[in-house]
């Protein structure tokens, strides 16, 4: 059974990081890409970040692109998003994503692409 389970939310204040984990077991993901997205209240899910199987590549929404960044560890099976400069829009419930199939960079993101997601992890930020 595939399992996702994220942590390292919480509640911060404006102008502040924190780091999210996204830990994997059940399958190994190398060989897919995996992502992050948000939902805050009243809003649909939407894509914040997407790393590559090899790292090689990454891709960030706009809005938090130069302020976010997102790596992976596959000798862990674990997919980090490290987030600075939070404002707080960023507010909102956090997932991490991966697929069923491999070689699907090119839908990276759009929700419907993945298969597996994890129970999400609330993100807080103060004004």
């Amino acid at each position: 059974q595939v399992q996702l389970v994220e942590s390292g939310g919480g509640l911060v204040q404006a102008g502040g990081s924190l780091r999210l984990s996204c830990a994997a077991s059940g399958r190994t993901f190398s060989g897919v890409h995996m992502g992050w997205f948000r939902q805050a209240p009243g809003k649909e899910r939407e894509f914040v970040a997407a790393i590559s199987w090899i790292a090689g590549s990454t891709d960030y929404a706009v809005s938090v692109k130069g302020r976010f960044t997102i790596s992976r560890d596959d000798a862990k099976n674990t997919v980090y998003l490290q987030m600075n400069s939070l404002k707080p829009e960023d507010t909102a419930v956090y997932y991490c994503a991966a697929p069923r199939l491999a070689r699907t960079w090119a839908r990276r993101r759009e929700v419907s692409a993945y298969g597996y997601w994890g129970q999400g992890t609330q993100v807080t930020v103060s004004s």
